[in-house]
């Protein structure tokens, strides 16, 4: 039993042997990543750092190192590469210090590609073929090898040539010279067509969905075409689930199916929330939708409003039209009662206009009628009877036109992008009009990124209005300027042209123009400081007003909220600061 007491003894010593491995320190000098990275996967002694070896191990690992490094550096092009080092005992176990010399690397001198002439006459093709010829003069570097020939395979696949094969792949590497020839060839065969589409799951009458597709049966097949296909039907809002899937197993005599698996979205949609602005004070939204009314894809939405200054109650019904760049016709009415530090207007609006992706731009065209009263003036404590308010009533039908596009490389933060958007409404004369009007806006924002960490945002704006009775247009179809999205350090609307008794009218031009850095010291929150000019003006001397001020970001989990503190600069009448909240998307 002793010798068991004294074995059972000992076992705490010998875990504590194992545990105090004699690893190898693998040190590479000579060359920086990713040579030096590649040599350190390819040499065998990086696999002992946490292992235990022997001197007679290490001492053949050591001695296989040269040829290790030699082949490390292959794909990188370098042939001629090899290692010298030295080999030295520590009290941690063993240091290895390897001196790369890569030596002279290998240039690609000449590039043949082969294609037949009706594949390699197509841009996309022709790009990728381009990529190819365009590593001669280079290094010959595997990856990049494989990424370029791999992608003309890829584009003759994604452009119908769905039996490309390729015949020749062949790189002749002449270490005499540092010298390398590219070779490769391909059989393209048959370029495919489209045949049937099939759906699957739809609740529509058949050939509804026909609209969407950005081709027909009989076109040549593309991976583009059928990506486009895929975004479209998730933008129309009927489906919860979209595959459009290529038959190219089962595709035969140049022909290849579709199959469009889809799965409905819930038809009936409720929303509602709560919101807050300083244009609009503190309020509540809600709604409900029809995703689809009727098998033909009817669309239908309300929507209600209520907010300290603002309270609008909205229906709009949407009819798809057979297009395949999302062309509708949409019917809607407004009833809107608005307040603000200058007016007070209750209006009903009806539109009926067609809307569609045209050259990448949303253009709508259509006609608005648009009747109710208004007080011009108005400080939404006050009397109507009080002197220098302006009352009016009007009736307007008028067409309007727009056009409108955004880019952004993510629109919930957007680091780079813009928008444009552009508008022109006017009356036919005065016919059913209480005045004749015609005007024209345009607005502007762009982004950029700097420095990682910091924003630059610019902003502007500009309107004109022609109209032979001012005092009939409805605040909305006047000009004002102030506010979250015109010149913060001025409250919403605040800023125009004034009357005898000094108030605000509104007038016939607008210029607006901001500009905004942000900084973010974290992922989520930020700083920044901006500086706003510009004015709401009749004739030509616009007297510019300027806001500057500072600003918290926070990029919470509901959008981007954004506080500002702004103050007038230079502005006899105005002082004080104000405060601007805005919750939303930047573009």
């Amino acid at each position: 039993m002793r010798w068991i007491r004294r074995c059972l003894c000992l076992l705490p010593l010998l875990s504590v042997s194992a545990l105090s491995h004699a690893g190898v320190q693998l040190v590479v000098d000579g060359v920086d990543d990713p040579l030096k990275a590649a040599v350190t996967a390819g040499v065998s002694l990086s696999q002992y750092a946490n292992r235990d070896v022997s001197e007679a191990q290490v001492q053949r690992l050591y001695d296989r190192a040269d040829t290790q490094v030699s082949a490390a550096l292959q794909p990188y092009g370098y042939y001629d590469a090899h290692a010298t080092g030295k080999l030295e005992k520590t009290d941690k176990g063993w240091r290895v210090t390897l001196h790369v010399q890569p030596g002279k690397p290998v240039i690609v001198t000449s590039v043949d590609v082969k294609l037949a002439p009706n594949a390699s006459a197509l841009k996309p093709i022709k790009a990728a073929q381009r990529g190819i010829e365009r590593l001669k003069g280079h290094r010959l570097d595997d990856e990049a090898y494989d990424t370029a020939r791999d992608a003309l395979n890829g584009a003759l696949t994604a452009n119908g040539y769905l039996d490309a094969r390729l015949t020749v792949h062949r790189v002749e590497v002449n270490r005499g010279d540092h010298s390398a020839a590219i070779h490769l060839a391909w059989e393209v065969g048959t370029r495919y067509r489209y045949g049937q589409v099939h759906f699957e799951g739809s609740p529509f009458h058949p050939g509804f969905l026909d609209r969407y597709m950005p081709f027909k049966s009989g076109d040549y097949f593309s991976q583009d075409q059928l990506l486009k296909f895929q975004q479209t039907l998730n933008g129309a809002d009927y489906f919860s689930v979209v595959n459009v899937m290529p038959q190219i197993d089962t595709a035969r005599h140049g022909i290849v199916d579709i199959n469009v698996q889809l799965a409905p979205a819930k038809r009936t949609i409720y929303t509602s929330g709560l919101f807050v602005g300083t244009d609009t004070g503190v309020g509540v939204r809600g709604g409900i939708g029809k995703r689809w009314v009727n098998p033909y894809g009817h669309k239908w939405t309300n929507d209600i409003v209520l907010a300290q200054r603002l309270k609008t109650l909205s229906s709009q019904y949407t009819i798809p039209l057979p297009s395949d760049n999302e062309r509708s016709l949409n019917f809607g009415a407004t009833y809107r009662d608005a307040n603000t530090v200058t007016s007070q207007s209750r209006t009903l609006e009806l539109v009926a206009n067609e809307s569609e992706i045209w050259h990448n731009w949303v253009r709508t065209l259509g006609v608005h009628a648009l009747t109710g009263s208004f007080d011009v003036g108005k400080t939404p404590d006050e009397p109507e009877s009080t002197p220098g308010i302006e009352h009016g009533s009007s009736t307007l039908i008028y067409a309007e036109g727009s056009l409108s596009r955004k880019q952004a490389d993510n629109l919930d933060f957007v680091r780079r992008g813009w928008s444009i958007s552009l508008d022109a409404r006017s009356t036919a004369g005065d016919l059913l009009s209480s005045a004749r009007f015609s005007e024209i806006t345009a607005d502007a924002k762009w982004i950029r990124s700097f420095w990682r960490n910091n924003r630059l945002i610019l902003r502007g704006s500009l309107g004109h209005v022609w109209t032979d009775d001012f005092a009939a247009l409805p605040p909305q179809l006047r000009f004002f300027a102030g506010g979250d999205q015109s010149i913060r350090g001025y409250s919403f609307q605040s800023l125009g042209p004034q009357n005898s008794y000094g108030r605000v009218i509104g007038g016939n031009n607008l210029i607006v123009a901001s500009a905004t850095v942000e900084h973010y010291f974290t992922r989520r929150w930020g700083i920044a400081t901006f500086l706003d000019a510009g004015n709401a003006f009749d004739g030509t001397n616009a007297h510019a007003r300027i806001g500057t001020g500072l600003g918290v970001r926070w990029r919470s989990p509901v959008g981007l909220i954004r506080v500002d503190v702004g103050t007038p600069i230079n502005d006899a009448q105005r002082h004080g600061v104000e405060l601007h909240l805005v919750i939303g998307p930047d573009l």
